[in-house]
């Protein structure tokens, strides 16, 4: 049976640019195995599924696959599904005023705001579903630096040091140094798995020393154990992110904007806009949003 699937290019208004995502848009009869194989098929960071929601009133199902596993929730899939739904559902509305998109993912139904305005790039944003937590920290920084191909004392920038935390999907958090210390960084095939091990996705590393004015954040994001060698845009590390600021920058009450700038060392240069709600010393809400383009389209034997 062919089955209709778009290739969208998400956090950057630039084609050929951002992280790669396929979204395979008529996927009812599929299951996971036959989800799996595609998703390898395809062989980008991740590959969304749309089928019809559970609940009427939300707009639809995604599920969510790396090239090896299936995950309860992703960022970039996330934005990327939503303003696909809102251009191919309502081309029309999207041109004069923002669109809720909410869809049903294994972590729960997210809303999603997607705006497109005639002549202007599609963007779409999404409220996190759980609120950032910390987990258990991880490796020391000599046992962090080696897995990463760092010198110890590449690891850390003002107050910051290694955390693990989750909004939906764990990650480790490593913060380093400057620019040109994360540029050297490559993941350890010898000591990666056993310093970060199957109790998070990836490590997100991080540095203020930004590439691009108006940046916050220059980061990149290493899941060999996810078939991702390198992600160029990881969102769900990004909302998981929101808590990592706030734990080590202690922000004051109001709403923060965040910009994360990833994947230029991968030539896929991406811009990924996260909101931060803080309340009294605490995070209350948050959001992770970007541009999308669309850049193919076509159809797949499944």
């Amino acid at each position: 049976m062919r089955r209709k699937y778009h290739l969208l290019d998400v956090f950057t208004d630039t084609p050929f640019a951002g992280n790669p995502l396929a979204v395979v848009v008529d996927a009812e009869g599929l299951d996971a195995p036959r989800m799996q194989a595609i998703a390898r098929e395809f062989n980008l960071s991740e590959t969304v599924f749309l089928l019809e929601p559970r609940n009427p009133v939300n707009t639809a199902r995604a599920r969510i696959f790396t090239p090896v596993a299936e995950l309860p929730f992703a960022g970039h899939p996330t934005v990327g599904a939503a303003a696909l739904i809102a251009k191919l559902r309502a081309p029309e509305l999207l041109g004069s005023e923002d669109l809720i998109v909410v869809i049903e993912q294994p972590i729960g139904d997210i809303t999603c705001n997607v705006r497109g305005p005639r002549g202007k790039p599609l963007h779409a944003s999404f409220d996190i579903p759980r609120l950032p937590t910390r987990l258990a920290d991880p490796a020391d920084a000599a046992t962090l630096a080696a897995a990463l191909s760092l010198a110890p004392e590449d690891i850390g920038f003002d107050a910051h040091r290694p955390s693990v935390w989750t909004a939906g999907n764990p990650f480790a958090f490593v913060p380093v140094a400057n620019r040109a210390a994360i540029a050297r960084a490559r993941a350890n095939p010898a000591l990666f798995e056993a310093t970060f091990g199957d109790s998070v996705v990836g490590a997100f590393l991080y540095t203020a020393d930004c590439e691009r004015e108006g940046s916050d954040v220059h980061a990149r994001m290493f899941a060999p154990a996810q078939g991702i060698a390198e992600d160029p845009a990881t969102g769900s590390a990004a909302a998981a992110f929101a808590g990592v600021a706030t734990a080590w920058e202690a922000p004051e009450d109001g709403v923060h904007a965040i910009v994360i700038e990833q994947g230029f060392a991968m030539g896929r240069p991406s811009i990924i806009q996260l909101g931060v709600d803080i309340v009294d010393g605490a995070i209350v809400a948050a959001s992770v949003g970007g541009a999308v383009t669309r850049v193919a389209e076509g159809t797949i034997e499944a």
